[in-house]
Order: structure tokens, then sequence, then C-alpha cells
């Protein structure tokens, strides 16, 4: 029998040295370790953040378990001179340098991202922050929900009556994957030019680019953008509707999807032709008025008796599902991921089918062999 193919490993040679915690930076680097890198996580003694938010998978804090397979922990003083000469000595021998700590931190012990392209020049070194340093906010506290709201995603989130947040930590997921990008492209970069960068990326940045649709709503149609609960605030009919034995949602995005959830769907051929609904600008500004022939007639079916009508007349339809539904989904992929206290099923990647996920590290486990091997560096 033929052995299993080893995965490609695109940035095996790649060494990474992290200061990072909690959501954002661990994003951006298990990827990089997903691809190969050799990632050196910076944790202080007691461990980051994301190590203490709850102990829900086999006593290790699921942020943590997620995001922290195939890296090496080693616990620094960083400012403690011997300690922080190691991570000098680390630094010079990295290709890629990434770290979220609070605005100013770094600067402060010369770990910045300027300074460092500035003494390594095929350096990338990558700043996370809450807010762009060249701002009046640069100071500001950013934790994801704080960003949600200032940014106005929660404010275009939620139901008529209430703004919420999204329900995972969208603001640090999404910067995470920014700066993985951003790093991938200096890598580009560099190996053409040889030369590195010193890269800032910003939370705040992140999810006002998020928000460009509601923005550009805003300043050239004056138009606000409502809190439409399950239902698209630009897009009708796209939404849940109850049928008699839960909720599914269908969507019409087209003139001709239109024509056919009326006449196929619905029963109604007829309004095609109500000036009301005649395109979909018309049907959002009459949302109430379609949900009013709409929804009653969702209600009156079962929710197979509806998917088969969408199906039958090739209508866009999903599940409301649950956690525990996604816990079961059959196109969920899993994956068995190494923590110190044993197994656990994680997520697959949804960019590496192939992954052979490393562990996840206790913390300080690598110290002693990190000392050991950069102690003779430059």
């Amino acid at each position: 029998m033929a052995s299993p193919k080893e995965p490609v490993l695109p940035l095996k040679d790649l060494l990474v040295v992290a200061i990072e915690q909690a959501v954002a930076a661990p994003t951006c680097t298990v990827r990089l370790a997903d691809a190969g890198a050799r990632v050196i996580k910076i944790e202080r003694a007691g461990g980051e953040t994301a190590r203490h938010y709850d102990r829900a998978v086999k006593g290790t804090s699921a942020y943590f378990a997620w995001l922290n397979r195939g890296k090496e922990s080693t616990v620094l003083d960083i400012k403690d001179e011997a300690d922080r000469a190691l991570v000098e000595r680390l630094v010079a021998q990295a290709d890629v340098f990434v770290q979220n700590l609070a605005p100013g931190a770094t600067e402060r012990l010369g770990l910045g991202s300027a300074a460092l392209v500035a003494r390594y020049p095929r350096l990338i070194a990558v700043d996370i922050v809450g807010y762009a340093q060249d701002t009046s906010f640069r100071d500001m506290r950013a934790y994801d929900m704080l960003i949600q709201a200032e940014s106005g995603l929660c404010a275009v989130t939620g139901t008529p009556d209430a703004p919420v947040k999204v329900g995972v930590s969208i603001a640090d997921v999404a910067t995470g994957m920014t700066a993985h990008a951003a790093i991938l492209e200096a890598l580009i970069e560099r190996a053409a030019t040889g030369r590195g960068r010193a890269i800032e990326i910003a939370m705040f940045d992140v999810m006002a680019d998020l928000m460009s649709v509601p923005l550009l709503h805003h300043d050239y149609a004056t138009k606000p953008t409502p809190r439409a609960g399950l239902s698209h605030a630009a897009i009708y009919p796209y939404g849940a509707f109850a049928c008699r034995d839960g909720e599914i949602v269908a969507v019409v995005q087209n003139p001709q999807e239109w024509a056919r959830f009326c006449a196929g769907v619905l029963g109604r051929p007829d309004l095609t032709r109500d000036s009301r609904f005649a395109d979909n600008p018309s049907r959002v500004a009459n949302r109430e008025a379609l949900d009013a022939i709409i929804k009653p007639i969702f209600a009156a079916e079962t929710k197979a008796r509806m998917i088969e009508k969408l199906e039958r007349h090739q209508l866009a339809w999903s599940n409301v599902s649950q956690v525990a539904d996604l816990s079961s989904h059959p196109a969920l992929r899993r994956i068995d991921v190494a923590i110190p206290d044993g197994l656990f099923r994680s997520v697959g990647s949804p960019s590496r089918r192939d992954l052979q996920p490393g562990p996840v590290p206790a913390l300080g486990q690598h110290t002693d062999a990190i000392r050991a091997e950069f102690a003779g560096k430059p």
C-alpha cells in the first residue's frame, strides 16, 4: 500500500517569533504554523491572556486550543535584561516577527516594527494594533467588542429594537487574517527585493473596510442601513421564514429568481406585476407589505415542503442551525489536535485540506530548549 502523500509546506524554512496574546495575532500565526513555519510564541510567566478564558477543552481554553497548534511556547520576561537579549537573538534570526501587545509597549522596548526592520532589513515585522498609530485614537485600548461597537458594526447588526455584536470575535479574526495576507505579500516582495517590511495592521481599519457598504450608502445615498435581524438589509426576500416546524432562510437576488419564487414557491405569479415589488429596491422599501404575503405561505407548510419547492425552482436556502447542528453537520471537517491532556476534535483548516496539525504547547514547554539553541547566536 502506498504511503500517504506528505503535505506541501511552503513556509517550512521560515522562523516566526511572536509576542502575542488573545485572538488577533494568534489567528495570523496559526496559519503560518499550519503552512510549516516554525512559530516561537513568547509568553509571560503565567501564560498569555487566552490561556485563562476557560478550561473547556480537557482543561485547556477553547480559544487557546483553537489558535495555538503547531507552535512552541517559551516563557520570557521581556523586561529582564537577559531575557530581552534572548528575544533580540531570536528576532535577529527570524523571518517574521508579530506582536499585539498594548499600544506603545514594544516601542518602549525597541521591538516596534519600524525599529526592528531598521536593525534587521530582511525582517518582516508586524504590529497588530487597535487603531492606526498616526491617529488620535492610537493609545486607545482595543478589544474585539470595543472595535465592533466603535466601527459601527453593532449599529447594523441585531434587531430593529437592539444592536448586538457578532457572536464570534469577528474583529480579532478578520484582523489576524488580514495580517496573515499582508505577511504573505511581504514574503513575495522580499523574494524579489531582498528586503523585509514594517507592517501595521489596525483592527479599526479592518472593520471599517468590512463596513464599506453601509458607509457608502450613508455617504452617497443618504441611506441608513437598518438592523434587520435574520434578514438582509439591502436585498429582499433574503432572510429567515418560519414554517410549521422551524425556520429556513430563503434567498432571491435577481429578477429571474424573483419570478421563480413568486410562481413556484408562493404560487403568486401576479406579484411580478405588482409595482411595489418590481425590483429589489422596491421590495426592500415595501418589505412589510411583502412580508405580509410571504410569511403566511411559509407558516402553513413544513420545512421539508418549502425546501422541496425552493430546490425544484433552483432557489437558494439554508437551515437556521444551532451550535449542536454544526457539531454534527455533514459538511463539517474535523482534525485531531494534541493538547497537554490528550486529543481534541478541532475544525479542519479551511485552506489546508491536507493539514497534519502540530500539538498545542503547554506553557513554557520549549523554554529550556530555545534558551539552549539560541544561547550562542549573534
